[in-house]
């Protein structure tokens, strides 16, 4: 069990901005406590913390909240980074993470969910062709730098990115397998299969008051 003074992170298994937090929080090999919320369901201490109701949310000892993803990969690699995540170039990691976040994650949206957006005319289609061509600029970057966004070693861009691309994958496996770029689909596949990525994808009960809260696994 970890410290009960340990910082408070409240995660749902599937979301993919909670992927990414717990990917960063685990390889700093930080003491965490995980409260695994069901998002229907959402309690009410999270929502005091962070009243916007979306995970992750990381609650610190002294009080202070860190209700972003992305806030939470930094703050979890500003403690400590043993991987060098943070060593590729800032302004490329924020634009490949920028690109991510706003038109392949809108592209993503409207093609797993397009019932959501009837009143855009959403077509599945055209925006899975949409989420396809921003992956093809990923692979060929890929392809070029030796398996990951910046080099052989992954950093925090491919840590940020690939849960979502795993989403995207997931909608369709059977044309995934056909249509998606050699190099992305080997990319992913590499960290779906990682021993950090199966760590972080451990199962957890639903979190209510007074129950354990299991220490998120670190792996090197």
């Amino acid at each position: 069990m970890p410290d009960p003074a340990a910082p408070i992170l409240y995660t749902f298994r599937r979301c993919p901005y909670a992927m990414r937090a717990r990917l960063a929080l685990s390889v700093a090999q930080l003491d965490i406590r995980v409260r695994e919320v069901v998002l229907r369901d959402k309690p009410a201490a999270m929502l005091k913390a962070s009243p916007k109701g979306t995970v992750p949310v990381l609650v610190l000892p002294n009080g202070e909240v860190v209700d972003e993803s992305l806030d939470v990969m930094r703050w979890a690699l500003a403690e400590a980074d043993p991987k060098g995540w943070l060593s590729a170039d800032a302004a490329e990691t924020d634009a490949l993470i920028a690109q991510n976040d706003g038109p392949f994650k809108r592209a993503l949206d409207r093609y797993k969910y397009p019932n959501r957006y009837e009143d855009e005319g959403a077509d599945p289609v055209e925006n899975r062709d949409a989420g396809l061509a921003i992956l093809e600029s990923l692979s060929g970057r890929i392809a070029d730098h030796g398996g990951q966004l910046f080099g052989p070693a992954s950093t925090l861009a491919d840590m940020a990115i690939f849960p979502f691309v795993r989403q995207f994958a997931h909608i369709d496996l059977d044309w995934w397998e056909t249509a998606a770029p050699g190099p992305v689909k080997t990319w992913l596949a590499g960290h779906k299969d990682s021993a950090r990525f199966r760590a972080i994808m451990a199962k957890y009960p639903q979190w209510a008051p007074g129950a354990a809260e299991p220490a998120l696994p670190v792996a090197g």
